[in-house]
């Protein structure tokens, strides 16, 4: 959609639409952040399990992903982040260089949900579908969960007492 609104601005057109659409794309970004601080509170002292960065699973690729806006929003109010992502990391070390002090890069999952106050799904890699949730409270993952992918059903997250949010959901 970028792309389709950068060629016609390059050939003096206008697209209304597209532009539109690309605005309402970036205030999304932003809304996902509202929406973990709506219910986390002041993220600082807060550490969020982040999983996936790229823009969809089975690449590394980073460009126009969501992450490249929620991460650093997220940062700036305060929280701390364990990033996991199978394929992203190389990109997202440089992309992410200016929040690195608040950013950890994990090897697994599992890593990354360890000692930490909520999860956030970016990315729906297909192993983020089979998290192990009895090990959830064995690592000391909060029970904060973000699904910004909606990749699990709400009514199954509470009835494994998560505090659930999905996205229109």
């Amino acid at each position: 959609t970028r792309a389709l609104a950068k060629i016609a601005r390059d050939y003096g057109e206008v697209m209304s639409l597209v532009e539109a659409t690309v605005a309402a794309n970036e205030r999304q970004k932003l809304k996902m952040v509202e929406k973990i601080v709506g219910a986390l509170g002041d993220l600082h002292n807060k550490t969020l399990a982040v999983l996936g960065v790229t823009f969809k699973p089975n690449t590394d690729d980073l460009r126009e992903a969501p992450s490249l806006v929620i991460l650093p929003e997220l940062v700036k109010l305060g929280a701390r982040l364990k990033v996991y992502d199978p394929e992203g990391r190389k990109e997202g070390s440089w992309r992410f260089a200016g929040i690195k002090d608040s950013l950890t890069w994990c090897e697994s999952a599992y890593e990354a949900l360890a000692d930490t106050d909520a999860t956030v799904i970016l990315t729906e890699w297909n192993e983020f579908r089979n998290i192990n949730f009895d090990r959830f409270k064995e690592i000391g993952a909060g029970e904060y969960f973000f699904d910004l992918r909606n990749i699990y059903d709400k009514k199954s997250m509470l009835e494994k007492g998560f505090k659930y949010y999905g996205v229109g959901v």
